[in-house]
C-alpha cells in the first residue's frame, strides 16, 4: 500500500505549503480505494500505477504532478456512475488549490486525470505516461493480467451476462485495433505484444462463438 511518506513527499515536492498535515486526506483517499464494490480500482491497482511509473519517471516533464494525478486518479469509482474520472479530478484539483499549490499544477493535475477516461489521444509526454501505467495491467504475465479480468467481471456483476461479455469485448476490440496499445518507447518494447496476446486470448474467452 502506497504510504503517507510517499504521499507528503509527492505534495512537497509541488510546492504545497501544508503538506506536513495531509493525514487527514491520506485517510479519505485510502478509505475511497478500500470501498467494498472494487474489486479491481483498488489499493492493489493504485500501488502498481505507483509502481509502474518508477519505471517511466525518468521520461516525466513534471513527475510530481503526474504522482499526484495517479493517486487521485480513481479516487471516485462507482461501476454505475459515468462521470468517475470527473469527479476524482475536482477532488484532486479542490484539493490542490486548497493546499496552496499553483493554480497552473492543479489544472494540469485535472487535466491528467481526465485523460484516463481514454476518450482522445494523449498529446504530451506525462499524459502518454500516466495513461500507460494506468492500462500497464494489460501487459502483465498472463495470470495477472486474467485475475484482473475477473476483478473486473466482479464489478460489473450486476449487468447481465450476454451484455457484459458483449461490451468488454468492444473495450477490448479498441485496444486491439490501436497502432498501439501503449504511448511510450518503454513500454511498447517491454509490455505490447504481451498485451496483444493477452487481449486476444481475453476475447477468446469472451467470444468463443463469434471467432471461430
Amino acid at each position: 500500500m502506497p504510504t503517507l511518506i510517499q504521499w507528503q513527499t509527492t505534495w512537497q515536492t509541488l510546492g504545497a505549503p501544508q503538506a506536513p498535515i495531509f493525514t487527514e486526506l491520506y485517510q479519505a483517499l485510502i478509505s475511497k480505494y478500500s470501498e467494498n464494490h472494487r474489486h479491481y480500482h483498488n489499493l492493489q491497482h493504485l500501488t502498481e500505477c505507483l509502481e509502474k511509473f518508477a519505471e517511466l519517471r525518468h521520461l516525466a516533464v513534471n513527475p510530481a504532478e503526474i504522482e499526484l494525478a495517479l493517486w487521485f486518479h480513481d479516487a471516485i469509482y462507482d461501476p454505475v456512475r459515468h462521470d468517475n474520472e470527473q469527479l476524482s479530478a475536482e477532488w484532486a484539483k479542490a484539493s490542490s488549490l486548497a493546499a496552496g499549490v499553483n493554480p497552473a499544477i492543479a489544472g494540469r493535475v485535472f487535466q491528467l486525470i481526465m485523460a484516463t477516461r481514454h476518450l482522445d489521444e494523449a498529446s504530451d509526454a506525462d499524459t502518454n505516461i500516466l495513461l500507460d501505467c494506468d492500462l500497464a495491467i494489460l501487459g502483465a504475465n498472463p495470470k495477472h493480467f486474467f485475475e484482473y479480468e475477473r476483478q473486473i467481471h466482479q464489478e460489473y456483476a450486476f449487468v447481465p451476462e450476454a451484455i457484459f461479455r458483449q461490451k468488454r469485448a468492444e473495450i477490448l476490440q479498441r485496444f486491439l485495433a490501436q497502432p498501439a496499445i501503449f504511448n511510450t518507447v518503454l513500454f511498447v518494447e517491454r509490455y505490447e505484444q504481451q498485451a496483444r496476446i493477452n487481449l486476444q486470448q481475453a476475447m477468446e474467452r469472451l467470444c468463443p462463438m463469434s471467432l471461430n
